[in-house]
C-alpha cells in the first residue's frame, strides 16, 4: 500500500522507450474502453438513450486501440510490452465508480469528458517524445481526436438523447433516488424523532437523572434503529416495487431512526437536568421542522400541511412522555 502511495517501483514517465510508450497508449485505450461499455451496461436498463453514447465511445477507443497496435507491429512487432497506467508515476489513474449501481446519468457523462481530457494531455506529452516521424504524427492526430471528443458526451447526447428524453431519464433518476434512499431515510427519521419522544421524556421526569435517561434514549435509538433496518430491508426486496436496493434502503432507514433519536437524547450528557431538558426540546423543534421541510422538498406535501401533521404528531407524543413521567 504504502509502494502505490508514494510510487514506489514505478516508472518515471520520461524513461519510458518509444516502444513503452505506444504499449502504454495501447493498454490505456482498452482500459477506457471497457470502461465506456462498463457505463453503458450500467446505465441501459433504466437509461437506454444514454447506454448508446457509451456504446459508440467504446468503440471509438476501439478504433485508437487498433490504429496503436497496427502502429507497434510495424516499427516493433508482434510482441507488445506489458505497462499499464498503474506502472507509471504521475499518470492519471480512474476511479472504478463504474462498479457503483445506480450510475449517475450527469456524473458519468462528466466523467467520460474528463477522461478525453487526460487522454489528451497524455497524447501530447507522448508526441513530443517521439522521433519516429509517422508515429509522431499518429500521437499528434490521437490528441487532436482526444480534444475534440473531450465534449463528445455532450455532442453524443445531443444525438441519442434529446432535451426532453434527457429530462424524462433525470425525473427517472431523481425518482429512484427518492425511492431508495430520501423515503426510507424520511420513515426512519419520523419514527426516530417522534417515537423515541414518550419514552426518553417519560424517563427524563421520572427520574430526574440525565445519566439514567441518556442510557434509555440510547437503547431506544439503537434498538429502534436495528428493527426498522432490517424491517425495511426484509419486507420488499425492490424487483417489484422498483425502490431499488433492500440494503440500501434499510441503511437509510436504519441510520436516520437512529440519528432520530439520538438528536434529543444526546443533550442528557449534559449533567443539569433542566439545561439537557431544555437543549433536548430546542433539539427536537429542529428536527420536526427538518422532516416537514423533506416531506415538502421530495415528497411535494405543501409545507403547511407537512408541518401541521408533524408537529401535531410530535407535540402529542411530547407531551404523553412527560404525562406519563410525573405520574
Amino acid at each position: 500500500m504504502l509502494s502505490r502511495f508514494f510510487g514506489f517501483g514505478r516508472r518515471d514517465f520520461s524513461s519510458l522507450s518509444e516502444q513503452e510508450i505506444l504499449a502504454l497508449a495501447i493498454s490505456s485505450e482498452e482500459d477506457d474502453g471497457r470502461i465506456y461499455s462498463a457505463y453503458a451496461d450500467g446505465l441501459r436498463a433504466d437509461f437506454p438513450q444514454s447506454a448508446k453514447v457509451f456504446d459508440e465511445m467504446a468503440e471509438e477507443e476501439a478504433h485508437h486501440r487498433d490504429v496503436l497496435i497496427d502502429m507497434h507491429r510495424k516499427r516493433f512487432g508482434e510482441k507488445i510490452p506489458l505497462i499499464r497506467r498503474e506502472h507509471v508515476r504521475g499518470y492519471y489513474e480512474r476511479r472504478p465508480d463504474w462498479l457503483v449501481r445506480p450510475l449517475g446519468i450527469d456524473h458519468v457523462r462528466a466523467q467520460a469528458e474528463e477522461m478525453e481530457e487526460q487522454a489528451y494531455r497524455f497524447y501530447l506529452e507522448a508526441a513530443k517524445r517521439t522521433a519516429d516521424a509517422s508515429t509522431r504524427k499518429l500521437l499528434g492526430d490521437l490528441a487532436m481526436a482526444e480534444k475534440s471528443h473531450v465534449s463528445m458526451a455532450h455532442r453524443l447526447g445531443v444525438k441519442h438523447v434529446p432535451e426532453g428524453v434527457a429530462a424524462e431519464e433525470r425525473q427517472q433518476e431523481r425518482k429512484q433516488f427518492i425511492l431508495t434512499y430520501v423515503q426510507p431515510g424520511l420513515a426512519g427519521l419520523m419514527d426516530g424523532s417522534i417515537s423515541t419522544l414518550a419514552p426518553i421524556f417519560a424517563a427524563a421526569f421520572a427520574t430526574q437523572n440525565t445519566w439514567a435517561t441518556f442510557l434509555v434514549g440510547l437503547s431506544a435509538s439503537v434498538g429502534a434503529g436495528i428493527s426498522m433496518g432490517f424491517t425495511e430491508a426484509a419486507h420488499d426486496d425492490g424487483k417489484l416495487s422498483g425502490r431499488g436496493s433492500p440494503l440500501k434502503r434499510g441503511l437509510a432507514n436504519g441510520i436516520m431512526t437512529m440519528l432520530g433519536g439520538l438528536g434529543h437524547t444526546l443533550p442528557y450528557l449534559i449533567s443539569n437536568f433542566w439545561t439537557a431538558t431544555t437543549v433536548a426540546a430546542i433539539v427536537v423543534f429542529f428536527e420536526l421542522w427538518a422532516i416537514a421541510f423533506i416531506q415538502n422538498r421530495y415528497m411535494e406535501t405543501p409545507f403547511l400541511r407537512a408541518t401541521f401533521q408533524v408537529v401535531l404528531g410530535g407535540a402529542l407524543v411530547f407531551a404523553a412522555g412527560i404525562l406519563i413521567g410525573n405520574a
